[in-house]
């Protein structure tokens, strides 16, 4: 395979011109991912709160927490080199689907009395799994549905509803929670996933026909290989990939000792509803900039968004770290969102552009394996020994530190003709 460019992205047919909201395979794959957040958002917060009340073990909550992260380490290249060779809408119909009996298995051995914390940590850890190999068709399904003139529109409909979704879905899981056992809610979740794979199965439009026959493609490993042989020596994407690890990983710092920054820092504590406030200003501020990415790639290009998104990203968490008014923190958390969604999103939409859709799942999964699984999950564990071993401002400013670096990689690599094609 060829490092080369743009242009071999251009294998797939693309659609007409007419706007996203007319495109059928559009706003039904659309839909299905907001269904598929919604419901993953209640689980976020049900499945701790049943494995606390069913074991009373912080190391089991832990268990899920890392049930949920690590499968992108294990599966992650797996699964985006199966979704490049087979049939992608079937391959996430049958996600779904299993993700969807996964899920209710647990309200069912509750109800027969049976339900253990092993179950639970293992359908977490399963549904996680299962989880990849959706995404990792889904990565290669948006070009194809979208052409990738509108990449950036969709992303930004996609990421942006995701967003919006996770800030309502948490707020419901209070609430039901409240009204109903963990356990019905998992049930609830596990109606979302099969309703999804139903939308996902009326698309007309889910993939390109195989380039290369199935008696005479490469051996999985090989296939693995290729992907990361693509990703590597593309430098923009290189860069891109690695920078939105760093992203990753100062978001997973941040989330992750946000609690704890709330009450050390501002003087807010559990539970005062301005905690709440804050996470919700990081998700808004999130889906501001994933609306406001379009124009801006329009206007600017990829790789200048990121020489602008991350200083922007680095001076707003630094703010943020310093500050002790949760009035200040509040508007500089939203802002550093802005501009962490930005940059995340940014990267996405350039890897779909610049890879061929034979290669598509690959990439893309490699990059949110780098970023999902490997950059978030270790941000947090840094950022926490950090704050035990200091102060929770410790814990933010490596968080700070990392997307520094991501900063000055941006603004020393110099744009191949390739990468300014990929950008108007």
């Amino acid at each position: 395979m060829t490092s080369s460019t743009p242009g071999a992205a251009s294998q797939v047919e693309e659609p007409g011109t007419e706007p996203l909201r007319r495109i059928r395979d559009f706003r039904l794959f659309w839909l299905s991912r907001v269904l598929s957040g919604l419901g993953s958002a209640v689980t976020y917060v049900a499945m701790p709160i049943l494995v606390y009340k069913e074991t009373g073990s912080p190391l089991l909550v832990s268990l899920v927490a890392a049930g949920e992260a690590m499968p992108y380490v294990f599966f992650g290249l797996l699964a985006g080199a199966l979704a490049d060779r087979m049939d992608r809408r079937r391959l996430m119909v049958t996600s779904d689907i299993a993700n969807g009996l996964c899920l209710a298995s647990i309200p069912l051995a509750s109800a027969l009395h049976c339900l253990t914390a092993v179950h639970i940590v293992a359908a977490a850890f399963l549904s996680s799994t299962l989880y990849i190999f959706f995404d990792a068709a889904g990565y290669g399904v948006v070009p194809t549905v979208v052409g990738r003139d509108r990449l950036p529109q969709a992303n930004s409909a996609i990421w942006g509803a995701e967003t919006a979704v996770r800030i309502v879905g948490t707020a419901m899981a209070g609430l039901l929670i409240a009204a109903m056992r963990p356990t019905g809610v998992l049930a609830l979740d596990a109606v979302t996933f099969l309703a999804s794979a139903l939308l996902i199965r009326a698309l007309t439009r889910a993939a390109p026909e195989p380039e290369v026959r199935a008696d005479s493609r490469p051996r999985l490993v090989e296939s693995i290989k290729e992907g990361l042989h693509f990703l590597w020596n593309q430098p923009e994407l290189r860069l891109m990939t690695i920078s939105g690890c760093l992203q990753s990983f100062a978001g997973g710092a941040f989330i992750g000792q946000l609690v704890i920054f709330a009450d050390r820092g501002l003087g807010i504590r559990e539970p005062d509803p301005r905690v709440g406030l804050l996470f919700t200003a990081w998700s808004v501020g999130g889906v501001l900039g994933a609306v406001a990415l379009p124009r801006l790639l329009k206007r600017i290009g990829a790789l200048q968004i990121m020489r602008v998104a991350l200083p922007a990203s680095m001076i707003l968490g630094l703010l943020t770290a310093l500050t002790s008014d949760w009035r200040l923190a509040l508007p500089a958390i939203a802002a550093w969102g802005t501009a962490y969604l930005m940059v995340i999103v940014n990267t996405v939409t350039y890897a779909q552009t610049v890879t061929p859709a034979s290669l598509q799942s690959r990439v893309n999964t490699t990059r949110r394996m780098l970023s999902s699984g490997v950059g978030a999950p270790a941000g947090a564990m840094t950022a926490g020994l950090m704050t035990a071993s200091f102060n929770v401002r410790a814990g933010l400013l490596l968080a700070v530190a990392a997307i520094a670096v991501a900063a000055v990689a941006a603004w020393c690599l110099r744009p191949s003709s390739a990468a300014v094609g990929a950008q108007g």
